[in-house]
């Protein structure tokens, strides 16, 4: 009996899928090089210091956030010391990881190769993605967990298998470590699977046990902010008080979406509620939709920032990018299949010097004005030339070279004894980061965390203090005199000021400490 002679096999049978997956690894490949192209210009960001001064006093909690951004910030040292490439390294690999993490929803989506890339440009071309993963934070990571939470969901509805939670939980917890966001994407997405088909996948035993582990992860930093007295509660309604945040009514803050996302992207992401609502196939995964919209919901309730929203974008993109290329696949359509995705590249390219530091101070000031658009204000600092967002990584180094120029201007057995206090975080971030190669010692402040960290063993007799208003400062001191000046043209106005000693206290340093708390 001759055997059946089987068909060669295609050489060309896997293409499609190599060929997407080219595509999104080239797609991921383009937004890390952005970023490390980028990683040097202007200079570091007034959080950066903070993180970095916090990554020196790890622990469980800090007076503003969860602990894992500090962490981010000690393993960056560790393994590139002060280098500013190296501190945005893992910011510029997260944005990377999130165009993958889009793609792979989109394949769970059932999306081709199409999708995936129109997926990929969307998250590509957000310049709050470009800003969110040039510099450290924890908001670099939250819109990969948050992604990878909705990739999570859309295994557990398509398997109905309920052991999909304790994943859920897992990147839940690890989420809340990041930041305390994480418990508006939590609640909206129980309350969706609640308002889905899906509420099904609820009743199981899966779902307690993984909400154990997220809690579990949790756990270490919900006991810090306890034996703490919950310090972010007090952070919080501070700076609802001195209205620091810019108001937004809800059509504003819907509109600074459509600038923060490039407003390319708007049918995508509108496309992808429709995906998820109304569509045939989509609407399996509606809890995706209801999470966002409830997402919206709380931010708008509680007056959130704007860029908070950020993080749930990526599955909106993905639903959308699946329901265009089954449009763009009619023969009446298929031109858009070119020219959508080239106007998000053009309008991309076009809006990415707004929020990436792409050009020199003085361009991007003719720039933005020439297009009458630049970056939303978050805060109601003083605005100047650049805002604030580029404006707080000028005037560091030059702030502690003069802090040293004064303090070694001083008798050296007064400069033993010589304290360095600082107004704000940053410029205690940017003595202890600079200060090192000067010879300084370590700053002191009452600001966030740093107030936790006390004033290091110093008394009151000699102190030369940055920020603070000279009348504020003849309150605690007999003796005020400026003995220097700092300033760049480009910083925040808050940053130009002169540099005081301060002498013969009024009363001792461990007096004067809990008066100097501010937390806001």
């Amino acid at each position: 009996m001759t055997a059946a002679i089987q068909p060669p096999v295609s050489r060309t049978a896997h293409r499609p899928l190599v060929t997407a997956l080219v595509v999104v690894l080239i797609l991921a490949g383009v937004k890390l090089l952005v970023h490390l192209l980028t990683a040097t210009r202007y200079g570091i960001f007034i959080d950066e210091l903070y993180f970095l001064a916090a990554g020196e006093h790890l622990a469980w909690g800090y007076v503003d956030m969860p602990p894992l951004t500090t962490v981010q910030a000690w393993l960056a040292r560790a393994l590139f010391g002060q280098s500013l490439f190296g501190i945005r390294f893992i910011p510029a690999l997260a944005g990377a990881a999130l165009v993958l993490i889009t793609a792979a929803i989109v394949r769970e989506l059932n999306g081709g190769r199409f999708a995936q890339l129109l997926a990929g440009l969307g998250v590509l071309s957000a310049g709050i993605f470009l800003m969110i993963n040039s510099y450290l934070s924890m908001n670099s990571i939250e819109p990969l967990i948050w992604a990878g939470c909705a990739w999570v969901l859309i295994r557990l509805i398509k398997t109905e298998d309920g052991r999909w939670w304790l994943a859920f939980g897992a990147l839940a917890g690890l989420g809340l470590l990041n930041k305390h966001t994480m418990l508006l994407f939590g609640a909206a997405a129980v309350a969706g699977m609640l308002l889905s088909p899906a509420r099904k996948l609820l009743w199981n035993k899966w779902l307690p046990a993984g909400g154990a582990i997220a809690f579990a992860i949790f756990l270490p930093n919900l006991v810090w902010m306890a034996r703490h007295d919950f310090p972010m509660l007090e952070l919080l309604a501070n700076i609802r008080a001195n209205g620091r945040n810019v108001a937004l009514t809800p059509p504003e803050f819907l509109s600074q979406q459509f600038t923060f996302l490039n407003p390319a992207t708007l049918p995508l992401w509108l496309g992808g509620l429709w995906y998820f609502f109304f569509d045939r196939e989509g609407r399996r995964f509606r809890v995706l939709g209801w999470t966002f919209l409830l997402v919206l919901a709380e931010l708008l309730l509680t007056d959130g920032r704007v860029y908070y929203l950020a993080p749930a974008y990526p599955m909106l993109f993905a639903g959308g990018a699946v329901l265009f290329e089954r449009l763009f696949a009619r023969r009446a359509l298929c031109w858009l299949k070119v020219a959508y995705p080239l106007l998000i590249v053009v309008l991309g390219v076009a809006f990415a010097p707004i929020f990436l530091p792409l050009l020199g101070p003085e361009d991007y000031v003719r720039y933005t004005r020439t297009i009458g658009i630049g970056q939303p204000r978050l805060e109601t600092h003083q605005p100047v030339e650049l805002p604030q967002f580029f404006a707080d990584r000028f005037g560091w180094p030059e702030m502690a070279q003069a802090t040293a120029d004064a303090y070694f201007a001083l008798p050296e057995a007064q400069r033993a004894q010589t304290a360095i206090y600082t107004e704000n975080y940053g410029q205690a971030g940017a003595i202890d980061f600079f200060g090192p190669a000067l010879g300084l010692p370590k700053a002191i402040s009452g600001h966030l965390s740093y107030f936790y960290w006390g004033p290091r063993d110093y008394t009151s007799e000699s102190v030369l203090l940055l920020g603070v208003d000279m009348s504020e400062a003849r309150q605690v001191f007999n003796r005020v005199q400026i003995v220097g000046r700092t300033g760049h043209r480009y910083a925040m106005r808050s940053e130009n000021f002169p540099i005081l000693l301060a002498t013969e206290p009024r009363m001792s340093m461990d007096e004067l400490w809990p008066q100097v708390k501010k937390w806001e």
